[in-house]
């Protein structure tokens, strides 16, 4: 078998242009794929450490009028024999700018059997709970302190709001996080008495103290719940890439067993048997495959790099989640890496060892029997791609009977289902449109000789050209999503926000500022916000359990002409009139995930007991994760105590914005961060979701680079035929540079006609991508928006893939001298 193997692999001395494109392929593909790996790893890494912490496992008990909780009521609530320890949160602002999450504990009255509430040996407690206190924070941190690990632990750097008690490395905490004692976190926020909640162990309280609120953890959702849709969405693009890369391999694949077929049929000559030499081309695959797979993973651990903080922005700004900006592998990481890579290499390599097995010893001597079975290739590929077609259709009909925002993971296989459909019918696609066009082109010898040479091509072109409809047509949906979600955000944003400026005054302070806007002249409006949280029991007769958001808004007459409505019970007007008198309005989650229309009726918990509202609107709330239930603000105050905390303000026609701010900090000694203009917070909105498709665009990107690499490995692969094929038509006297323009246009117009294949595809990608996956992942629905120049976009990308791709052999051609291309039609 060493004797074998040293033999086959001797081909690549020869051809050392086709191990660099296989190993090429190899090495794209497993990279963006174990890019994307090693991002969902350190990003599922992270959650684990902050559902590790004191979130979602705990029980949390808050104020019902909203108002701060104290130190007092967590010792009323001790003195009553009630198991619970306070928590203190606040941000600092690190040195470079970072946004520091301050936690402040009772280790000793701390629930859980976390390292905080069990906290080692007594020396460890001593120096947590007394002066100098700790510091603790993941290694990870360190960086925005500008520190490393090394130099922290001891060390006291300085912020804006004093310096830290003595840093001590936690690895098992989230990033940007930072835990201490509970008093030296109030001296640092300056709290005073203060602390923003109490907890205690899940189920330890039967019901909440009066006054108090109560939120059983199995309420609370966890980081990793709410981003499991975007790291599916990341891993579908990144499998996509893969196949792309693996259509390279296997034409690298193809055009080296092919190059080889005198060989493979001496050895069969001189004894080896059909079995011994496929088992040798397998370990041929898999020694290539460890070399390529190890590389991508490399590549992959690089481009993870790159990407991640973009990533965790992201997740921060949509989830709120922590995600640290430093690669956290775990070992599956990489064993799973070569595992993916090596079967999807044993894949693509799978058809190519099938037909040589089947190869007899004299067929091994014809390279026409790679290809006499082409016409039956073509007829099993159209058959297979019906039958993918009919799944496809199978799939549509079962999810539209599912109930909405179910079956992710059914509409991902729909998506893949239509991508292989249109993969498997190209092929016999073109090689129809070829012979049709060259019955139309008889009297032209030189296109009809042309059309001939490219449906000769077709066999080895046809795997680069099924990547590039891939490529195109995920490129073409992915931009087309993008571009629908960008205009429908911005829309949706001018529309809500209506008011000049944002007021968040502190809660103790909101009656007061609300009354003295009220005295202003320059002020038109008052908008009052209110937030809460409550269970939703029953829709109509039907009892559920699923935890709500409140919002409480005011109707005023700059925000009803405006705010978004998707369906209503009695039209616009009325279903504003039913609101001011106590109906609800419910978000495209809860309207999703419930199955509620206008006019159903709701039954929520409420602090007294329950309370039944009837839905008179839904309304479209992109980025929320959950669903939601909007009342009149006085109506939510009323019902359900939630706080006032914010308030929207309408200047007067020829108003001072910067007059009344300065007159809101002069009055109240508010801080600068509590008022805010409505461009400001477009500008930020904006920015988030600008950044939040960044990986998307650079996937999208780097699968058309992929794609591109395949259609010119194929060229490469056929180069020196296609001088052959070329050299009698010189010989008989037709200049070079049309030559030239007949490989150019050959290669231009099959992309062309990929371009057209890939448009309707494409716009079924859409499609699928707003109504189905969007609807299943985040529990609402997108327009959908086509644009005329992404369609020509991805036509001329076609095209221009294309054309750089067929660059290099054309100027190989054009530098081979007649006596090179005359050599090489007699050899």
């Amino acid at each position: 078998m060493t004797t074998l193997l040293a033999t086959l692999l001797s081909h690549y001395r020869r051809h050392p242009a086709q191990l660099a494109m296989l190993l090429l392929g190899l090495w794209v593909a497993s990279a963006l794929w174990s890019g994307v790996q090693a991002i969902n790893a350190s990003a599922k890494e992270s959650y684990a450490r902050a559902e590790a912490l004191f979130t979602t496992g705990l029980d949390r008990l808050e104020r019902l009028d909203g108002g701060p909780l104290t130190r007092d009521d967590f010792l009323a609530l001790r003195r009553q024999g009630l198991p619970v320890s306070p928590l203190l949160e606040g941000e600092l602002t690190a040195p470079d700018g970072t946004r520091l999450t301050l936690i402040g504990i009772d280790p000793l009255t701390l629930p859980g059997d976390s390292a905080f509430a069990t906290a080692g040996d007594t020396t460890e407690l001593t120096g947590f709970l007394t002066p100098p206190w700790q510091t603790r924070l993941a290694p990870d941190t360190l960086p925005a302190l500008g520190l490393d690990a090394g130099s922290a632990p001891g060390a006291t750097p300085e912020l804006a709001a004093g310096r830290l008690p003595p840093l001590s490395l936690a690895p098992s905490l989230p990033p940007h996080t930072l835990v201490m004692d509970i008093a030296a976190a109030a001296a640092l926020l300056d709290a005073g008495e203060r602390v923003s909640r109490l907890v205690t162990a899940s189920g330890a309280l039967a019901g909440a103290p009066p006054g108090l609120a109560l939120t059983r953890a199995t309420t609370l959702v966890s980081p990793g719940q709410l981003t499991q849709s975007f790291h599916l969405n990341l891993t579908a693009l990144a499998l996509l890439a893969l196949i792309v890369g693996l259509f390279i391999v296997q034409a690298s694949l193809g055009l080296a067993l092919e190059q080889r077929l005198g060989m493979l049929r001496t050895l069969r000559a001189i004894g080896v048997s059909g079995r011994a030499l496929v088992a040798g081309l397998a370990l041929e695959l898999v020694l290539l495959g460890i070399v390529g797979a190890l590389a991508g993973i490399a590549g992959g651990v690089w481009l993870a790099r790159a990407l991640l903080p973009d990533v965790a922005a992201t997740l921060g700004s949509l989830y709120g989640a922590g995600v640290g900006v430093e690669l956290r592998l775990p070992w599956h990481y990489w064993v799973g890496g070569l595992a993916v890579t090596l079967g999807g290499l044993l894949l693509a390599g799978a058809g190519v060892l099938w037909r040589a097995a089947r190869l007899s010893v004299l067929d091994l001597g014809r390279a026409q029997a790679w290809r006499a079975g082409h016409l039956r290739q073509l007829r099993r590929m159209a058959l297979t791609g019906a039958g993918v077609a009919a799944l496809g259709l199978a799939l549509w009909a079962w999810l539209a009977r599912q109930p909405a925002g179910e079956g992710l993971a059914a509409g991902f296989a729909l998506m893949a289902a239509l991508l292989l459909m249109g993969a498997l019918w190209l092929p016999p696609l073109l090689a129809v449109s070829l012979a049709g066009l060259g019955r139309l082109a008889r009297r032209r010898p030189l296109a009809q000789w042309a059309l001939a040479d490219l449906e000769l091509q077709l066999p080895r072109l046809s795997l680069a050209l099924m990547a590039l409809l891939i490529a195109l047509s995920a490129s073409l949906g992915v931009n087309s999503m993008v571009g629908g979600f960008r205009l429908t955000f911005l829309e949706w944003l001018d529309q809500r926000l209506v008011a000049d400026l944002y007021l968040d005054p502190p809660a103790e302070r909101f009656a007061a500022v609300h009354a003295w806007l009220g005295e202003r002249p320059e002020v038109a409006e008052r908008l009052v916000t209110r937030h809460g949280e409550s269970t939703l029991l029953a829709v109509d007769a039907e009892a559920t359990s699923r935890p709500v958001s409140l919002f409480g808004l005011t109707p005023g007459e700059r925000l009803t002409p405006t705010w978004p409505l998707l369906a209503t019970r009695a039209g616009r007007e009325a279903a504003w009139a039913a609101l001011r008198e106590g109906d609800a309005f419910i978000n495209e989650q809860l309207a999703v995930a419930e199955e509620i229309a206008p006019g159903d009726r709701l039954t929520l918990a409420t602090p007294d007991g329950r309370a039944t509202l009837a839905v008179a609107a839904v309304y479209p709330d992109y980025g929320n994760p959950r669903g939601e239930v909007l009342l009149a603000a006085p109506a939510l105050g009323a019902r359900f105590a939630a706080p006032a905390d914010s308030v929207g303000i309408v200047l007067a026609p020829g108003a001072d914005a910067e007059a009344l701010g300065a007159a809101l900090a002069d009055e109240f000694a508010l801080g600068r961060d509590a008022l805010r203009d409505q461009g400001e917070v477009k500008r930020i909105a904006t920015g988030i979701f600008e950044r939040t498709f960044t990986i998307t665009r650079a996937l999208n990107a780097l699968t058309l680079a992929v794609a591109a690499l395949a259609l010119l490995a194929s060229l490469l692969a056929q180069a020196a035929e296609r001088r052959r094929h070329l050299a009698p038509l010189w010989a008989l006297g037709v200049p070079r540079r049309r030559l030239l323009g007949i490989q150019l246009a050959q290669l231009g117009g099959t992309a062309l006609a990929v371009g057209l294949v890939a448009v309707p595809l494409g716009i079924a990608i859409t499609w699928g991508l707003v109504a189905v996956i969007n609807v299943a992942a985040f529990g609402w629905r997108l327009p959908l928006h086509l644009f005329p120049g992404e369609v020509a976009l991805t036509l001329a990308t076609a095209m221009a893939v294309a054309l750089a791709a067929a660059a290099l052999p054309t100027l190989r051609l054009w530098r081979t001298p007649p006596r090179a291309l005359l050599a090489e039609e007699a050899g």
